[in-house]
């Protein structure tokens, strides 16, 4: 089974899946999010797959055109980062078919406001580095493409060897709680990855039917995750780097029981 890869010129080592699906394993299932919030970046560090909810209706006030940036010196200290996108189905239309509005235009705005806000970053140059494909996905011209690639290159940064699937090419059947627990089942994954607002809903009686067993996914409070719900993963990369990150992450690994032993 293929992965997604919304442009060829922005492929990443994330980006690359194997023909043959191992068995076993963790999946989380997340929306294309812009540059995301360390929790979200941390629950698909933590998975084996990450299956990229491109086919649900695009929502303008979630995070999936859109991120909050905090400043350098002060994470607390926050402005919104935009990218305006155009619904051609109105408010039915998909996040994958979500148009980018004026693409020149939103790839120099998005670039230079997040070069003002890290660029004395200490960690700047691999940053800036890391983020190139970004860039080059505006051209694609589609809002998904480009927050799938913001998070892809950060999972690239922290050294994630897992693996990216999409939503819209696996069988699913359409009710919430079903649906994910096809999808788990459908790239081989044992186990679903069930971030806090998630198990607010979720029903476990189809996991339970498919033989899936669901995780929650709970990141500390403190320190550095005392911002992590509200501000771009990006804050965090440039005030501690790709290494001081991906070690912390790393201790959010593992079986259930650590998940929620870190929290």
């Amino acid at each position: 089974m293929p992965d997604t890869s919304p442009s060829s010129a922005t492929a990443s080592p994330a980006a690359s899946s194997p023909d043959q699906l191992a068995s076993g394993g963790l999946c989380a299932i997340h929306q294309p999010n812009l540059f995301p919030r360390l929790t979200t970046l941390a629950k698909l560090f933590a998975a084996d797959t990450w299956i990229v909810l491109d086919d649900v209706r695009f929502n303008r006030r979630d995070y999936q055109h859109r991120t909050r940036l905090g400043a350098l010196t002060d994470p607390d200290r926050t402005r919104w980062l935009s990218i305006p996108t155009h619904l051609p189905k109105g408010c039915q239309t998909a996040i994958r078919d979500a148009l980018i509005a004026d693409p020149a235009s939103a790839r120099r705005r998005t670039e230079a406001m997040i070069r003002q806000e890290y660029r004395t970053s200490h960690h700047w140059a691999v940053l800036q580095q890391a983020l190139e494909p970004v860039w080059a996905a505006f051209d694609t011209g589609r809002t998904a493409a480009v927050a799938e690639i913001s998070t892809r290159v950060l999972l690239d940064l922290l050294g994630w060897n897992g693996r990216v699937q999409t939503a819209s090419g696996l069988p699913a059947r359409p009710e919430r709680s079903q649906r994910l627990a096809d999808l788990t089942a459908a790239v081989g994954a044992d186990t679903y990855l069930c971030g806090t607002g998630g198990m607010t809903y979720l029903d476990p009686a189809p996991f339970t039917t498919r033989g899936v067993a669901v995780a929650p996914f709970l990141p500390p409070a403190a320190g550095i995750w005392a911002s992590a719900r509200r501000v771009t993963s990006l804050w965090a990369l440039a005030h501690l780097g790709p290494d001081g990150i991906a070690a912390r992450l790393q201790t959010l690994t593992g079986s259930p029981d650590s998940l929620e032993a870190a929290a």
